[in-house]
């Protein structure tokens, strides 16, 4: 089953129905909505295909391709997925469709419309399988164009400083990694992650490259650290971190909802998987030595983004803060699985606590967080365009079936029990607690902060006296109601089967804190 190239065919299918959206053109709008549907949807079938066919057990990568392609500067295109990988791969496979349908209702420009969104998704696919800095790095700055146009072209009435914003940060971050990448180039002459990964773990990158490029007034460790630095910049925008987080909640709210639901279901996932994949294996040394401001700013990210969703109005606003407050958890645990712990078996367990559910949150959110944009794009077809918490009240009364299903995302995203988001943080708490005890007992402030928004969004919106303006406010459509029973019966599964998951990442999450050895 591996010997067909699965992963090069997952990546060109989005191309191929991009290419022909456009050739359809525009006359017949509905046909472009379907065929983009449909290529989403074979999208999916050969991630399932994928999925099926993958070797939970094993800790290596699987699927691989490996084919020259410059081999003087140690360019290949080399390919391939663990649990990691695949998790990411479903992930934008599930999220996709929820973005198209999201979207049915542009008008303008039609086929380009939905041509981007399938070449985004194809960039998505190369940037979590691409396996040499060179080849990934092509995919992670693609990836930017048919995001960049959808907000600029469709986005709301401040869609041109959103959409420059969100470019120029994202552009900043992306030289500081190239130029750290450069630098590992010029002295391990390698750009597979792989190989870098090994050389570091072995204690032959640092020294190489501080040889190559040691300046006198700088000591090895200050070497090391700036080009760290540097890497860290690109990941740390994408996700976002605190303090580099400004562009996302104007771009999120002023972008289409469907290109919303892209860019937090699945494209900010590209940064924690930049954590993950690249600077865990091979900058592990330079961020344990750094690990305090670190877990600094994943405390800020969670508590203050979850204050600043707290204060805000618009819904799309609130969860756009709301989703760097869960990611934060991510970065939590990412940094808790750091901590020297001089071989502990029992805290060594933590920490493959805290990887799975830092894996499981990162698919928990996407999932969770594109519904609820979702909800956000029917709730605007409906009322106008309107998504301000006070511009509703009461809407149970009239459409009982969108505030149920609502109502399930909201509390998967604040984590009740027997729900998708309940899992993953309870599993980077539960490993985080005994590592870094400081850093997680201010992160649950951020909890609290998260269910106070929460439960305000449904208490304005959804309960008390009926504003009469929407007493003739339609409910959820039978079409409706099918299209999100995937989406809501996924968050039940994973909820009440969390294995359905985590059989398959375990091992990788094992892998990964292994490789560390602190």
């Amino acid at each position: 089953m591996t010997q067909f190239s699965w992963i090069t065919v997952l990546t060109a299918a989005p191309v191929v129905g991009a290419l022909a959206l456009l050739a359809l053109g525009g006359r017949n709008k509905n046909l472009v909505r379907h065929s983009a549907l449909a290529f989403s949807f074979i999208s999916l079938v050969l991630t399932l295909i994928v999925w099926h066919h993958f070797d939970s057990a094993s800790v290596g990568l699987q699927f691989q391709e490996w084919h020259r392609w410059i081999p003087d500067m140690g360019v290949e295109y080399h390919v391939g997925i663990d649990g990691l990988g695949l998790l990411m791969l479903l992930l934008t496979s599930i999220v996709v469709p929820i973005g198209i349908l999201a979207s049915w209702q542009i008008q303008e420009r039609v086929p380009l419309y939905f041509s981007l969104v399938l070449i985004l998704q194809a960039c998505l696919f190369g940037t979590f399988t691409a396996m040499n800095f060179f080849h990934w790095f092509i995919y992670w700055e693609l990836s930017l164009i048919p995001a960049f146009f959808l907000i600029r072209l469709w986005g709301g009435p401040r869609r041109a400083s959103a959409s420059t914003q969100f470019l120029v940060y994202t552009m900043v971050g992306s030289v500081g990694l190239l130029l750290s990448f450069l630098a590992i180039f010029l002295a391990a002459k390698k750009f597979d992650f792989i190989d870098l990964a090994n050389l570091a773990q072995s204690g032959q990158l640092m020294p190489a490259i501080v040889d190559k490029l040691a300046w006198h007034r700088f000591t090895p460790q200050h070497v090391a650290l700036i080009i760290f630095a540097g890497a860290f910049l690109g990941f740390a925008v994408k996700v976002p971190l605190v303090p580099f987080h400004t562009w996302l909640p104007s771009a999120y709210s002023e972008a289409p909802t469907g290109t919303t639901i892209l860019l937090t279901g699945a494209m900010s996932k590209m940064g924690l998987y930049g954590f993950l994949r690249i600077l865990l294996p091979i900058f592990g040394q330079q961020m344990q030595l750094v690990l305090t401001p670190l877990l600094w700013l994943a405390v800020a990210t969670i508590v203050l983004s979850a204050y600043a969703a707290l204060t805000q109005k618009d819904m799309k606003r609130i969860f756009a803060y709301s989703s760097i407050n869960h990611l934060g958890y991510c970065l939590l645990a990412i940094f808790a699985v750091l901590k020297f712990t001089g071989g502990d078996a029992a805290l060594t367990a933590q920490k493959y606590a805290a990887m799975n559910g830092a894996l499981l949150q990162m698919f928990n959110h996407g999932l969770t967080a594109a519904t609820l944009f979702w909800f956000i794009a029917m709730l605007e077809k409906r009322s106008g365009g309107l998504r301000g918490m006070n511009d509703f009240g009461g809407l149970r009364k009239v459409a009982p079936v969108f505030a149920g299903l609502m109502g399930i995302a909201l509390f998967s995203s604040l984590g009740l029990p027997g729900l998708n988001g309940f899992i993953g943080e309870f599993l980077i708490f539960k490993g985080s607690f005994p590592l870094v005890t400081w850093a997680t007992s201010l992160a649950v402030i951020g909890l609290l902060i998260t269910a106070i928004f929460i439960l305000g969004i449904i208490q304005r919106v959804f309960s008390g006296p009926l504003n009469e303006r929407w007493i003739g406010l339609p409910d959820l459509t039978t079409g409706e109601r099918l299209a999100l029973a995937p989406t809501i019966g996924l968050m039940f599964a994973i909820g009440l089967y969390p294995q359905l998951i985590l059989g398959v990442i375990n091992s990788t999450a094992i892998q990964m804190v292994n490789h560390l050895k602190f």
